[in-house]
């Protein structure tokens, strides 16, 4: 990549892939010799083609993993008025500060996220002089001609000179015209690290850690179409929020400053096991001495998103069926069977009418085309190239005809056959669209199924019930997430125009995690009592200190190891600190 080419990285006319080996780039560079590729680090690259070679069948050219997923928000609509402070009291927060020598509140330690930008001017994020507690913030929607971050060669990084000055202009867009329009990151950013605000008896959870927000561009319409996602969808790429967390390492590690990391995006995309490109992006960077990784579980529990069946003997036979809504203008929908056992499936429309069978053997060379009436399907059955070895069988569906689909699966192989399905996330379909018999278990949403990142779920801490849509475990491979759970209902939360709503969702939940994380990197890395401390360790200290009730059984697919309570975090912490 180098300045002449960098126009590709937001050119509509470009397509986007992953390369992470030699045989994938061989196969982009097959179809393409205008291309250009950006490392990521010494593990990943993406390459940048003409739009052109984007065709129905390209993920037999490139490859499932080449593509990159499409991620939308964790939030939830707005609800009813709470004492904002409840949720402190709820982990033990302030319990924590009123112990000598542990009044901590996040100094010195940095929290990152990527999300949909910062109100830079809310009060939340100025302390009492008026100065900005944004150290940075990095927004990919913005052109500049040498104002981008180092090695990533787009959009405009804003410093805390630059947003100082803003913040004392008549004017500050003026000098800073990054804006959050939407108000998701805004609040992720107060719950976690706001400052103090008295008129609305507001604080975040670390209010003295200081941010570095990134502005997500949206994802390229290419790609929205690919995937059948709707044009108005608020969504981003995989590949973006990638190059987000690369900025935010960049900036603690030239800073020499702890940082957690807060994800309140995700996708349904994917097999749901630890082996996704942002997945594993993200296991690698949880080992990062310093860095602490937090996520959200998503928002997917009770929305009949997801179904799975397991079969007794591998050579079966089983159905499921998917109601589509009236209004629904296209959907795709991933099978993942367990391998090395694989299916075949017979697609039946409404009016029972037998219109494809997708067979298991020989494997599927090209994409399947079905057209009923005015609804075209594109079907494509993977055996191989998917990076957890389990066949992926992806429908495609454009105007699908509404009404009851069924669909008849047939196992094959010596051992049980086991095989889930997932639609996308709320917002990328409508509410009428849902699996008849659904499983609520498995629909944590991805980067939540990250085994070593510390995945939160929300609950309501006024009645200590969970957030009814929240997504619950395991991982399709067993790893035992979420790993706790955070308030994450009736938040008080910034939003835009200087206001403040009773906010929910399990992103929600992630920034009170990442507040409370904060806490814990202050008293280890700040302070010197554990200097190479990261997310593994912090992982486990909120788990040990977790609140679980004598009645329930952990972890579950719930509540993951129990509620998260700082105080009793602290106890653990000091035990294992003592025993060091």
């Amino acid at each position: 990549m180098n300045r002449e080419e960098r126009y590709k990285i937001t050119s509509y006319d470009y397509a986007d892939l992953f390369i992470s080996d030699s045989n994938r780039l061989s196969a982009v560079i097959q179809c393409s010799e205008n291309i250009t590729t950006n490392m990521v680090d010494s593990t990943l690259s993406v390459a940048y083609i003409p739009v052109c070679n984007i065709t129905y069948n390209s993920l037999y050219k490139f490859g499932y993993e080449a593509m990159p997923k499409c991620f939308g928000l964790l939030s939830a609509p707005p609800s009813c008025r709470i004492l904002s402070t409840s949720c402190l009291n709820a982990s033990n927060v302030l319990t924590l500060r009123g112990i000598p020598n542990f009044d901590l509140q996040g100094e010195g330690v940095l929290i990152g996220l990527v999300d949909t930008g910062i109100d830079y001017m809310n009060p939340v994020f100025q302390y009492d002089d008026k100065t900005t507690k944004i150290v940075s913030i990095w927004d990919q929607t913005i052109f500049s001609e040498d104002q981008f971050p180092q090695d990533l060669y787009y959009g405009t990084e804003f410093s805390r000179e630059q947003i100082n000055n803003a913040l004392s202009s008549p004017n500050p867009l003026d000098i800073v015209p990054s804006t959050d329009e939407i108000g998701h990151g805004t609040a992720l950013a107060g719950v976690a690290a706001g400052f103090p605000h008295s008129d609305y008896l507001f604080t975040g959870v670390a209010p003295k850690a200081e941010i570095v927000a990134v502005k997500l561009k949206t994802a390229k319409p290419y790609l929205k179409e690919f995937f059948k996602i709707p044009e108005d969808s608020i969504c981003y790429q995989e590949n973006d929020i990638i190059f987000g967390i690369e900025y935010l390492l960049q900036t603690a590690k030239r800073l020499k400053r702890p940082m957690v990391i807060c994800i309140g995006v995700g996708t349904s995309q994917g097999s749901h096991a630890e082996v996704g490109v942002l997945s594993s992006y993200l296991t690698r960077t949880s080992r990062i001495p310093g860095v602490v990784v937090v996520i959200a579980a998503g928002n997917e529990g009770n929305l009949g998103h997801h179904f799975f069946k397991e079969s007794p003997s591998g050579d079966n036979l089983s159905f499921f069926q998917l109601n589509v809504g009236g209004n629904e203008s296209g959907l795709s929908m991933e099978l993942w069977c367990t391998a090395p056992n694989t299916v075949s499936v017979t697609i039946l429309t409404p009016n029972g009418e037998d219109i494809v069978h997708i067979p298991s053997i020989p494997p599927q060379r090209d994409t399947i085309q079905v057209n009923y009436k005015n609804t075209e399907i594109l079907i494509d059955s993977i055996t191989k190239g998917t990076v957890s070895g389990d066949q992926l069988i992806i429908f495609r569906f454009d105007r699908p005809a509404p009404g009851t689909w069924e669909f008849r699966v047939e196992g094959r192989g010596t051992i049980p056959t086991k095989y889930h399905v997932w639609l996308p996330m709320q917002n990328f379909i409508s509410g009428g669209t849902f699996f008849l018999n659904p499983v609520n278990e498995t629909t944590l949403t991805t980067p939540g199924n990250s085994e070593f990142a510390i995945v939160i779920t929300a609950y309501n801490h006024i009645n200590n019930t969970l957030f009814y849509h929240a997504s619950n475990g395991f991982t399709s491979n067993g790893y035992f997430k979420p790993d706790v759970a955070a308030p994450g209902m009736h938040i008080l939360s910034p939003v835009l125009n200087n206001e403040f709503a009773r906010l929910n969702g399990t992103s929600l939940a992630a920034a009170h995690a990442a507040g409370v994380a904060a806490m814990i990197l202050e008293w280890g890395v700040v302070r010197g009592n554990y200097p190479t401390m990261h997310t593994t360790e912090v992982g486990n200290l909120l788990i040990k200190g977790a609140k679980r009730s004598p009645d329930t059984t952990y972890p579950n697919e719930q509540w993951g190891f129990g509620i998260l309570d700082i105080f009793k975090t602290y106890v653990a912490l000091i035990n294992e600190f003592y025993e060091r």
